[in-house]
This record gives structure tokens, sequence and C-alpha cells, in this order.
């Protein structure tokens, strides 16, 4: 089984932006994490990050043809503003699983709105670092429950 981990825009600046909201921990911390629970698991991780939508546009495409089970995405603000990226998921039959470190909901009112959330498979906000994790684990009982 195979994921993909996708970082949208500032995501590059974890450990050093607004820790109020997104804690101290960096981006390869939370990725070296998150590789260590994939491999318990069984499961092939790939990160990435870019602070370009046309980017992260060609690796959501990409995925079908990399035949990923699944890819968690925190598209950063491109959450709120990004039809494109909305359109790349729809436009794919790999699931996806958005993730945001705080809770959107909670925040600032432009941050409620998601235009991902309608072609995601699920949202998990607010739980740090571990809205990573259980995305992931998501992946991974979606997969025990289809082998029976």
């Amino acid at each position: 089984m195979r994921i993909l981990c996708l970082n949208g825009p500032n995501l590059n600046r974890l450990g050093k932006r607004e820790k109020e909201a997104y804690g101290t921990f960096t981006l390869a911390e939370l990725e070296q994490d998150l590789k260590a629970v994939a491999e318990t698991a069984g499961v092939t991780l790939e990160c990435r990050q870019s602070n370009h939508e046309g980017e992260l546009i060609d690796w959501i495409h990409g995925a079908e043809d990399e035949e990923m089970a699944g890819i968690i995405l925190n598209a950063g603000a491109y959450t709120h503003t990004s039809v494109a990226i909305r359109d790349a998921i729809a436009s794919v039959k790999v699931p996806v699983i958005e993730v945001h470190i705080s809770n959107i909901h909670a925040r600032e009112e432009f941050r409620h709105h998601s235009y991902i959330a309608p072609v995601a498979a699920g949202q998990i906000a607010g739980f740090g670092q571990d809205v990573y994790e259980l995305a992931l684990h998501a992946f991974i009982l979606k997969r025990k429950r289809e082998q029976g």
C-alpha cells in the first residue's frame, strides 16, 4: 500500500511560524514521525511539499498513475481559495483525506470554508501533527475492511 502525503504553501515554515496555531515541530520532524508509523504498518509513504499550486495539482494527477492508495493533503491556504486543486481531486479516483493542524473552524471566518471538503473522503482538523497519523490510520483501516 502506497500513500502520498502532500503539504501546501507555508508548511515548510512549520516550527518557525505561528507556533500558537501550528506548534513547534518542523515539517521534517512531522514527515520522519509519519514515515515511522507507516513503516510499522507496512505502508510506503511518500511526502512532498510545495508552495506552488500547479505542482500540487500535478502531484494529485500523478497519484493515479503512481497507483497511490490515497492522498493525505494539507493544502494550507489553498484549502480556502483553490478551485483548481478541488477540480484536480475530483478528476482522480485516488481518495483524499484533507488535514489541518489547527482547527480551521475555530479560527478566522475565511478559514471555515473548504473547497476541498466536498470532494475529499474526509477531513481531520485541530489535533496538531496527529492529524496526519489519524489520516494514515483511516487509510489502513479502509484497506483492512476491503480485504475482509
